[in-house]
C-alpha cells in the first residue's frame, strides 16, 4: 500500500489553502448563472414572465440570506482552518460532493418532469440567484489577507 500512497502524493494537485476559495466561488457563480440562463430562456415564451422572474429573484435573495450564505460562510471557515497545502478538490467535503450529486439529480428530474417550465423557472432562478449572490463570500474571503 505504500506504493499507492507514493503515487497519490506524486500526482496530488496540491495548492495553497487560500486558493481553494476560488474554485468554490467560481463553481457557485457558474452554476448560479447557468440555472438563471435556463430559467430565463423558459420564460421567453411565458404569458407573464416578469411575475415569474420577480418571484424567482425574491426567492433567491431569501434563500441566499437565510441559507446559502450560511453554508458558504461555514465552508470558508473550514477551508481557512485547513493545514498547509491541500488537494485542489478539497474545496468541498465528500459529504458536499454527494449533496451536489443529489441536487443535480433532483434538478434533472424536475426539468424532465411534467411541471410547467414557467413554474420551474421560479425554482431555478431562486437557486441560481442564491448561488450567485453567495459566491461573492468566497471572492471576498480570497481577497482578505
Amino acid at each position: 500500500m505504500s506504493w499507492f500512497r507514493t503515487v497519490i502524493n506524486k500526482y496530488n494537485p496540491a495548492v495553497k489553502k487560500e486558493y481553494l476559495l476560488l474554485p468554490a466561488g467560481f463553481i457557485w457563480l457558474g452554476v448560479g448563472l447557468m440555472l438563471c440562463t435556463m430559467a430565463f430562456r423558459w420564460l421567453q415564451s411565458a404569458v407573464h414572465p416578469v411575475v415569474f422572474a420577480a418571484a424567482g429573484i425574491a426567492a433567491g435573495i431569501f434563500i441566499s440570506i437565510f441559507g446559502f450564505s450560511r453554508v458558504a460562510r461555514k465552508n470558508i471557515e473550514r477551508i481557512e482552518t485547513l493545514p498547509g497545502e491541500r488537494c485542489f478538490f478539497s474545496f468541498m467535503t465528500l459529504k458536499s460532493y454527494l449533496l451536489v450529486l443529489v441536487m443535480m439529480s433532483l434538478g434533472i428530474a424536475l426539468r424532465h418532469s411534467s411541471l410547467p417550465k414557467t413554474f420551474l423557472s421560479v425554482i431555478y432562478i431562486g437557486i441560481g440567484i442564491a448561488l450567485a449572490i453567495s459566491s461573492i463570500s468566497y471572492f471576498k474571503a480570497y481577497r482578505q489577507p
